[in-house]
């Protein structure tokens, strides 16, 4: 397996503790400030986010986990059974300013499916995004307002993150499709 290597652990570990400290900024003084992560590589890095966010300012914030799997507009076409996971929203979103985390960001679908999810658990008074990787390509008019890189690639790309939780190490590369496992992350 050959790819472009964007980022491994210590690198990522600067870029999230430059998107906790965006996310302070933007957010200081909110009353109601909340985390949610889409499974599954999104909560990994909700979680750390969580304890930087702690050992930057002090702050406890709350954390959830979304499962999108039953949102998804490609639901009806699917090929294989889906696997459902546990969302788990311990705490209100009612009036609460929601910054929600995934991995990547690509044509946009993912994260619609996460604001329709999340809209079914209240009704927060905002929603913003934070993504480790932006990697272009977007199908609906969707923008992050976090991002940790910004990786163009093609349609013909994947961009695979793996994080420690999940994978056992932390990267991002990018690999043409063919060469791609089925098993990591792509952003879609």
């Amino acid at each position: 397996m050959t790819g472009n290597i964007i980022c491994e652990s210590s690198e990522m570990g600067r870029i999230l503790e430059r998107i906790a400290a965006a996310v302070l900024r933007r957010n200081q003084g909110r009353q109601k400030l909340a985390l949610v992560g889409i499974l599954t590589r999104g909560v990994c890095l909700a979680q750390r986010l969580q304890r930087i966010i702690r050992e930057q300012s002090g702050l406890e914030l709350p954390l959830g986990s979304l499962d999108i799997t039953l949102y998804r507009d490609d639901l009806a076409q699917a090929t294989h059974h889906p696997v459902l996971r546990k969302t788990e929203i311990p705490f209100s979103l009612d009036g609460a300013t929601v910054v929600l985390i995934d991995d990547v960001l690509y044509t946009g679908r993912t994260v619609r499916a996460a604001m329709d999810g999340l809209i079914d658990f209240g009704r927060p008074q905002s929603i913003q995004l934070a993504v480790l990787v932006d990697r272009g390509c977007r199908e609906l008019p969707i923008a992050a307002d976090y991002i940790g890189v910004e990786v163009p690639a093609s349609t013909r790309d994947r961009v695979m993150v793996r994080v420690a939780e999940c994978d056992g190490f932390d990267s991002v590369t990018v690999m043409p499709r063919s060469a791609s496992p089925v098993s990591s992350s792509g952003g879609e």
